[in-house]
């Protein structure tokens, strides 16, 4: 059971309990609006972990799965380049045996050679150096195949571990989203906001920025009201780090789904050289935002919630990004 579903029934547990131990005492009220906020907030910020996990977790099997076809490309001309040095190895092997390891001695002693006695050795010691080549030459290629093999199998066993991981964190996200929509339902009477209830920026313009930045706050201004989607990076709505995705792809950028993988791959700044465009991430790296100027962010809060605009120190903030 979920850390979120284990929460839903306490309050009703605590009840039960109040009243086989004192009957005579008044039932306990319905939780407030506060608490149950409290209780959402708690919640989401639980469910955005386990999220962004499932996005890191994704990026590095779409990662295993590239170099997956990577190595099969590889290891099938490795294996007939393989094959062709096998072959002309063993040809050298039946010359050896026929002509006495390639005829050293007749082509040393034959008194009808007319080449010098330096030639004949020049010759031979060619004819050695030739084999040897290819004996070596054989060797490293079947080295190189066995490594390429290995690597291969290794990634195979771990992408599918991956995927079965995947699979399992669905599984709970699900789960821990059914909870939290039950909360919002108790606290505010549905279980997400109205796509057109987005906040008051929806439909301004969004300010002037040049660049490729330009083009990432443009289109996250674009996607205010849409709804939050976990794994969503357009079109239907968002998580937080598939609309930081999204806007920079907007801008020819490519960013990883994931806030722990985005994080890794921008170039970290300092709070006071922020500019619009640059990225926001928050606490344990479960949540990035798009900085959008004047101390204000563009984010996909959480599920239940639209894109929407607002001030920055939202969470405590681990560190400011700059896509290159």
């Amino acid at each position: 059971m979920s850390s979120i579903r284990k929460r839903l029934p306490a309050l009703a547990v605590a009840v039960i309990s109040a009243t086989l131990v004192a009957p005579i005492a008044p039932a306990q009220a319905e939780p407030s609006p506060a608490e149950l906020t409290r209780q959402i907030e708690k919640a989401s910020a639980e469910l955005e972990q386990v999220v962004e996990a499932h996005n890191t977790l994704a990026e590095d099997l779409k990662a295993n799965k590239a170099t997956l076809t990577q190595l099969t490309a590889r290891v099938g001309p490795l294996e007939e380049q393989v094959a062709q040095s096998r072959a002309e190895v063993n040809q050298l092997a039946v010359a050896a045996y026929k002509t006495g390891e390639l005829g050293t001695a007749a082509a040393l002693l034959s008194p009808d050679d007319a080449t010098t006695l330096a030639g004949r050795l020049t010759a031979v010691d060619r004819l050695a150096q030739e084999r040897q080549k290819r004996i070596t030459a054989f060797t490293n290629d079947q080295r190189q195949l066995l490594a390429q093999r290995s690597r291969l199998e290794a990634t195979v066993e771990k992408a599918t571990a991956q995927a079965q991981g995947l699979a399992s964190t669905r599984k709970r996200i699900e789960r821990d989203l059914a909870d939290l929509y039950e909360l919002r339902r108790q606290a505010y009477g549905r279980a997400t906001e109205q796509s057109t209830a987005a906040n008051q920026d929806q439909g301004r313009a969004a300010p002037s920025v040049s660049g490729a930045a330009g083009v990432a706050v443009r289109y996250a201004y674009g996607a205010l009201g849409k709804p939050y989607r976990w794994g969503g990076d357009g079109g239907a709505g968002y998580d937080c780090s598939g609309l930081t995705s999204a806007a920079w792809r907007a801008a020819g950028k490519s960013l990883p789904h994931s806030t722990r993988r985005q994080w890794g791959v921008v170039t970290h700044i300092k709070r006071r050289d922020l500019s619009p465009g640059d990225l926001v991430f928050y606490r344990g790296l479960g949540h990035v935002a798009l900085y959008v100027g004047n101390g204000q962010i563009i984010d996909a809060p959480t599920a239940g919630r639209n894109v929407l605009k607002r001030d920055m120190n939202i969470m405590p903030i681990v560190g400011y990004g700059r896509v290159r």
